[in-house]
């Protein structure tokens, strides 16, 4: 058998179109953070950007009719939209509102490095048992998905076709499709309990006279759902199951991804050195921000402590939310962090700093599992398991090239929009919050609603993550997504009542065309909403 060998992420010819595409993938990111207040996901667009590059009838770009090659450039764009919007734009714009500009440098070092880690420990534990690459991940089995039907054609390419167009047409008439387009790709069970949760934010106040805009509920269903999933987590690190670790360290053997490729070890080594990196980020950036001055050494160290914990918890629940459902709460999950730090008492500019460095936290990481899971798509499911872990580390060596070209854009074009008061409009919350403060009664809130979610949390399980996914459901404002969900999954299920199995793939196929085609109307609207 002929051993594939996976293009290189350092060719001269891919460094040219990565460091392109990020230039591109960055602008899009700060424009839309700063006008929309959104980060549109970019992958179909390089996807499609790749497939037409390939087209180009020249020699050199014949290249890219591979799809590995046009899954580094989605890559590329990919992380570099999310990187600028996101990781960057979002955490500097904070110390800007609240007139603190001397903080910028300091929260603008600390998300770049903040950003640069949360790639690299989604890269270290992607297949493993708390992110296996068989995990949903929708938006990345939707890139793939439109990468091998334009390569393919035939029936493959129909049903995609036919998902997009309906996709857009959906998404015209207002429609959330992506979340219609989900609810055939991902767990039933954690689905379902997503939708749920949307549906309840929709409608409490009209069906159980609850005002969720005035309640703690959500924030403290997350606080209590998200602890839980972390002790989960950790159980499984260290779980001593002498049987199953055979198991693993057999397959590791075989050229077959029957089991994950990353181990228990693997696991805990990548999540202790993250959460010392963190450790070490919060001190720079606390050090650098004059805060050693401004607290106690006694609260200096439990701010150190708390940071870099808060950084790390929202990095896993950001992530568990995006591999279930695609969707993921970051600015909620970042101002569940603020408020708690407002109960401990951390002053405004230690808070500001704080709120920054946790949503610097998770979006890269989101993005990294989408993109590997496109990969691994592209590369047969882990068939060959050599040549899975070299595209692997392809395209985490260009989401960091991606990284280093978007800190570049962000550092030359962020005073141009901080003239003209152009920020995440998710800023003026965190500093609005900032400057009202917290009282002793919602901290009584969060707690008294972080029991069931906890006690939901803990029925589910860490495979099907009911607590973490009805509390991202009870975060976003958007019950017609809700609506979008549950329909989906019950024409799913009728569906395959009535066909069987044989109707998973091309349900699934259909499904990623919708994800697609919403994504590209979004894309496109979104551009046409700028220039407006």
């Amino acid at each position: 058998m002929e051993k594939k060998i996976h293009p290189k992420a350092l060719e001269p010819l891919a460094i040219l179109f990565t460091v392109a595409t990020a230039v591109v993938g960055a602008i899009i990111g700060m424009q839309l953070i700063v006008t929309l207040g959104i980060s549109t996901n970019t992958s179909i667009i390089g996807a499609l950007l790749a497939v037409i590059i390939a087209r180009i009838p020249l020699r050199i770009f014949n290249k890219f009719r591979s799809v590995h090659r046009q899954n580094l450039v989605q890559t590329s764009i990919s992380s570099a939209t999310f990187g600028a919007a996101n990781s960057l734009m979002i955490p500097i714009g904070i110390p800007f509102i609240l007139g603190e500009t001397d903080l910028i440098l300091p929260m603008l070092i600390g998300a770049v490095a903040a950003m640069f880690v949360d790639a690299t420990v989604l890269y270290r534990i992607f297949d493993s048992k708390i992110f296996p690459a068989s995990g949903t991940w929708p938006p990345g089995v939707a890139t793939a998905e439109s990468i091998i039907a334009t390569d393919r054609g035939g029936k493959r390419a129909g049903f995609l076709g036919v998902g997009v167009a309906g996709g857009i047409i959906g998404s015209f008439f207002g429609i959330p499709m992506s979340a219609f387009g989900i609810a055939f790709i991902g767990n039933i069970w954690a689905l379902s309990m997503f939708g749920l949760g949307l549906l309840f934010r929709g409608y409490s106040n009209s069906w159980f006279g609850i005002d969720l805009s005035q309640s703690y509920l959500p924030h403290g269903f997350m606080i209590g759902a998200g602890m839980v999933a972390l002790i989960q987590v950790i159980m499984i690190i260290f779980k001593k199951n002498k049987t199953e670790n055979s198991a693993i360290n057999a397959a590791s053997s075989k050229s077959s991804l029957t089991n994950e490729t990353r181990s228990e070890k693997d696991m805990s080594r990548a999540l202790g050195y993250g959460f010392l990196t963190y450790l070490v980020i919060a001190l720079i950036i606390a050090v650098m921000g004059g805060l050693i001055t401004k607290m106690s050494p006694g609260m200096f160290i439990l701010y150190l402590l708390f940071a870099a914990l808060a950084a790390f918890v929202h990095e896993f629940i950001v992530g568990i939310a995006a591999m279930h459902s695609g969707w993921f709460p970051a600015f909620a999950v970042a101002l569940i962090t603020l408020m708690i730090g407002m109960l401990i008492g951390f002053p405004p500019t230690a808070l500001a700093l704080l709120v920054g460095f946790s949503a610097a936290t998770g979006p890269a990481f989101a993005d990294m599992g989408y993109d590997l899971k496109t990969g691994y798509i592209l590369r047969g499911n882990g068939s060959d398991r050599v040549f899975e872990i070299d595209g692997r580390r392809q395209q985490y060596i260009t989401a960091i090239i991606a990284f280093v070209v978007t800190t570049l854009v962000v550092i030359l074009a962020y005073n141009h929009y901080f003239a003209q008061n152009l920020v995440a409009p998710v800023d003026k919350v965190y500093v609005a919050s900032i400057k009202a403060g917290v009282s002793e009664d919602i901290g009584l809130q969060l707690l008294l609603w972080a029991i069931p979610g906890a006690l939901l949390q803990l029925i589910g399980g860490p495979d099907r993550q009911l607590g973490v996914l009805f509390s991202t459901g009870l975060l976003i404002l958007f019950p017609m997504a809700g609506w979008a969900v549950i329909i989906g999954i019950l024409i799913r299920a009728i569906i395959l009542k009535v066909k069987g199995k044989e109707a998973e793939t091309p349900m699934t196929i259909m499904a990623a065309g919708f994800i697609a085609g919403d994504a590209l109307y979004s894309f496109f609207s979104s551009m046409f909403k700028m220039k407006g």
